[in-house]
């Protein structure tokens, strides 16, 4: 079973950034496709981004222009940079690993974000 743990979630003005990261355990890191999820109070989980094992990446359209997903495979780690945070951005944030193994879920990471 693999492990997920995220971190770097906070506290952050409008307008601020933030850099989440989500270090797999486990050695398929590099044969999955990674991604960040979102869920807000009251609201369904939602795509934030995803990136394959050969580095393509997909944007849900809040995050377009504004967050940017990456991946160090060495490091069995996915990251989520946030940029231009926006209050309807507060969520907890959710790693995703996805393979052929099937899929795994991070913990969670607090964002947010103050008008």
């Amino acid at each position: 079973q693999v492990q997920l743990v995220e971190s770097g979630g906070a506290l952050v003005q409008a307008g601020g950034s933030l850099r989440l990261s989500c270090v797999a355990s486990g050695n398929i890191f590099r044969i999955s496709t990674m991604g960040w999820y979102r869920q807000a109070p009251g609201k369904l989980r939602e795509l934030v981004a995803t990136i394959t094992s050969g580095g393509n990446t997909n944007y849900a359209d809040p995050a377009k222009g504004r967050f940017t997903i990456s991946r160090d495979n060495a490091k069995n780690t996915v990251y989520l940079q946030m940029n231009s945070l926006k209050p309807e951005d507060t969520a907890v944030y959710y790693c995703n690993l996805r393979s052929a193994l099937g899929s795994s879920w991070g913990q969670g990471t607090q964002v947010t974000v103050s008008s």
